[in-house]
C-alpha cells in the first residue's frame, strides 16, 4: 500500500501524457482527483498506524535492489515520517485545487507536479540512503522546471541559482553517505542497519567530518544561514503553487534528514557538535526575522520568515543533543516541537503563499505598499490572511504556538542564552507580519495603478477588488483549519510524534 501511495501520482502522470493537450480542464481536475485519492489513502495509513499501536516503522517494504552495494528498496513510516507524508498530501491537494484555472501548458504543469508528489512521498518514507538520495536529487530537477517554466520575470536566473545551490548540497550529502557506507561492517546503505551498527562510534574525527558533509547538504536544502541565499529569489520568482511546495515540502526534506539520518546514525558526533547547531539555529532565527522586516515584496518577506522558522527547528534539534543525557524529557520535548514545527510551518506558510498568489492575481504586484484598506473590500480574504499571520507569529490556539512552546521549553535548560535570544525572533516576526497586515488591509484604501484603471466604470466609479473565489477559499481554508485543530487538540499529532522522539533520544544518548 505504501508503494502505491508513492508511485500512483507518477503512474497517473504517465497516463496523462497520452491525453491531447487541448483538454485543459481535464488535466486540472485529474490532478485534484488524484490528490484527493492520495490523501484518503494517507488517512487510512494514519488510522492503521495508530490503531496498531505502533511505535516503530510500519508498512515496511524491503526489496533487493543493488545487493552488491548493500542497498535495497527499503521504505516505511514512523512517527517522524507519517506526519510529513500527511502534510505533503494536504499541500499537493491544496495546490491542485488552487491551480484549477491554470491555462499555461496545463498538461506539463500537472505532470511535473505529479512527479514531484511521488518524489516527495518517496523521500519521506525512504529507509535506505541511496533511495533517499535519489528522491532528494529528483526533487531538485522537478522544482527547477516548475520555477523556470511558469515563474515570473526573473524565473530563469532564480531557477538556475536554486538548482546549482541545492545540487552542490546534494553532492556533499552523497559524500557523507559514502563515508557511512565505507565505515559500516558489513557495508550497507540501509538506515536501520546503520543505526544499529553506529559505525563511527570509535572514530570521532571521521564522524565529525561525515556529519559536516551530511549537515552541509541538509543545511542548504533547509536552508539555514549562511546557505540561504538561493531561497528568496526562488520564492519570489516561482509560481504560487511552486512556492507552496517549495516552502511546505522541499524545505522539510532538509530538516527531516537531520532526525532520520544525522542524529541516529552519528549520535556521538551530534552530541559533540550540538552547540554549533544551536548557534546556527539562533542566527537563522534572528537574521531571517530582521531581513524579512526590511522587505517590501510580500513573497520575499514570507521567504525570509521561512528561514526564521527553520531556525527554530535547528535550535530544537541542537538543544536536544545537548540535553540528551542530562534531561531526557527536555530533549524529547525539543525534538517533538521541531517536528511539530515542520508540520505547522508547512500549513501556515503554504497558506501565506497561496494568499500572496490571490493578491497578485488581483493587483498584478507583490509590492506591499501598493495596497491599502483591502479589508473593507475583501473581508474574507482579510480574515484568512489574519489567521495565517497570527498562526505564523505563534498565537495560542494555532499550531505555531504548540510547536514553538515545545521547542523553547525543551531548549531553555540546555541552552538558556541562545533560547532567550531566539525568543526575540518571535517579537520581530510579530512586528513585521502585523505591519504587513496593517499596510495591506487597514488604513486608507488604495490599490495598484494598473488595477485602478481596470477596476473603474466608464463614469469613474470605483469597483471593489473581488474577494476570494471558491477554489481559492477551498484551497486555503483547510490549511488554516488544520492549524487550528493542531493548536487546540494537538494530541492526535503529538501522540504519533512523541514515541518516535523518545526512540531518537534513546539512540542519540547511547
Amino acid at each position: 500500500m505504501l508503494s502505491g501511495v508513492v508511485f500512483l501520482p507518477t503512474v497517473v502522470a504517465a497516463l496523462l501524457m497520452v491525453v491531447p493537450r487541448t483538454r485543459v480542464r481535464f488535466f486540472a481536475w485529474a490532478w485534484v482527483v488524484l490528490a484527493s485519492v492520495e490523501l484518503a489513502l494517507i488517512v487510512l495509513l494514519w488510522i492503521g498506524y495508530i490503531g496498531g499501536g505502533r511505535t516503530g516503522f510500519a508498512y515496511e517494504e524491503n526489496i533487493r535492489w543493488l545487493p552488491t552495494l548493500g542497498s535495497g528498496y527499503h521504505i516505511g513510516v514512523d512517527g517522524f515520517s507519517l506526519p510529513l507524508v500527511a502534510l505533503t498530501g494536504v499541500l499537493f491537494l491544496a495546490c491542485a485545487i488552487y491551480s484549477l484555472r491554470e491555462q499555461r501548458r496545463t498538461r506539463a504543469w500537472v505532470v511535473l507536479f505529479l512527479f514531484l508528489q511521488t518524489v516527495s512521498f518517496g523521500l519521506f518514507v525512504s529507509l535506505d540512503l541511496l533511495v533517499f538520495f535519489v528522491f532528494f536529487d529528483l526533487s531538485i530537477v522537478a522544482m527547477y522546471f516548475i520555477i523556470a517554466g511558469w515563474g515570473h520575470a526573473g524565473a530563469a536566473r532564480a531557477a538556475l541559482q536554486f538548482f546549482l545551490y541545492t545540487f552542490i548540497g546534494s553532492l556533499a550529502l552523497l559524500l557523507g553517505f559514502i563515508g557511512l557506507y565505507l565505515a559500516s561492517t558489513p557495508h550497507t546503505f540501509d538506515i536501520p542497519e546503520l543505526v544499529r551498527q553506529d559505525p563511527l562510534k570509535s572514530s570521532p574525527v571521521l564522524a565529525g567530518a561525515i556529519l559536516f558533509a551530511i549537515s552541509l547538504g541538509l543545511a542548504i536544502k533547509t536552508p539555514t544561514v549562511p546557505f540561504h541565499t538561493w531561497l528568496p529569489p526562488a520564492h519570489t520568482e516561482a509560481p504560487t503553487a511552486g512556492s507552496v511546495i517549495l516552502a511546505g515540502v522541499l524545505l522539510k526534506m532538509g530538516t527531516y534528514g537531520f532526525v532520520r539520518i544525522a542524529m541516529p546514525i552519528l549520535p556521538n558526533a551530534w552530541r559533540a557538535y550540538a552547540m554549533a547547531f544551536v548557534i546556527v539555529g539562533v542566527i537563522s532565527v534572528l537574521y531571517g526575522a530582521l531581513v524579512a522586516m526590511a522587505q517590501t515584496n510580500l513573497k520575499r518577506m514570507i521567504a525570509y520568515t521561512s528561514i526564521n522558522h527553520m531556525g527554530y527547528i535547528i535550535l530544537g534539534l541542537g538543544a536536544a543533543g545537548l540535553a540528551t543525557r542530562s534531561n531526557v524529557q527536555a530533549s524529547v520535548l525539543a525534538v517533538s516541537g521541531a517536528v511539530t514545527q515542520m508540520v505547522s510551518h508547512g500549513l501556515l506558510t503554504g497558506a501565506l503563499f497561496l494568499l500572496a498568489g490571490v493578491l497578485y492575481a488581483r493587483g498584478g504586484t507583490f509590492d506591499i505598499d501598493a495596497y491599502g484598506g483591502l479589508a473593507t473590500r475583501a473581508p474574507v480574504f482579510a480574515g484568512l490572511m489574519a489567521v495565517a499571520v497570527f498562526g505564523s507569529l505563534g498565537l495560542p490556539g494555532l499550531s505555531g504556538f504548540i510547536a514553538e512552546f515545545q521547542i523553547f521549553t525543551g531548549s531553555l535548560g540546555a541552552a538558556p542564552i541562545p533560547t532567550a535570544l531566539s525568543v526575540v525572533g518571535i517579537v520581530i516576526t510579530a512586528s513585521l507580519l502585523l505591519r504587513m497586515f496593517q499596510r495591506i488591509f487597514l488604513g486608507r484604501q488604495r490599490q495598484p495603478l494598473e488595477t485602478d484603471r481596470a477596476l473603474t466604470t466608464s463614469d469613474g466609479a470605483d469597483i471593489p477588488i473581488k474577494d476570494v473565489f471558491s477554489r481559492e477559499f477551498v484551497s486555503i481554508a483547510p490549511l488554516l483549519l488544520l492549524s487550528l485543530i493542531i493548536g487546540v487538540m494537538p494530541r492526535f499529532l503529538l501522540g504519533v510524534i512523541e514515541p518516535a522522539a523518545h526512540a531518537l533520544i534513546a539512540l542519540v544518548g547511547r
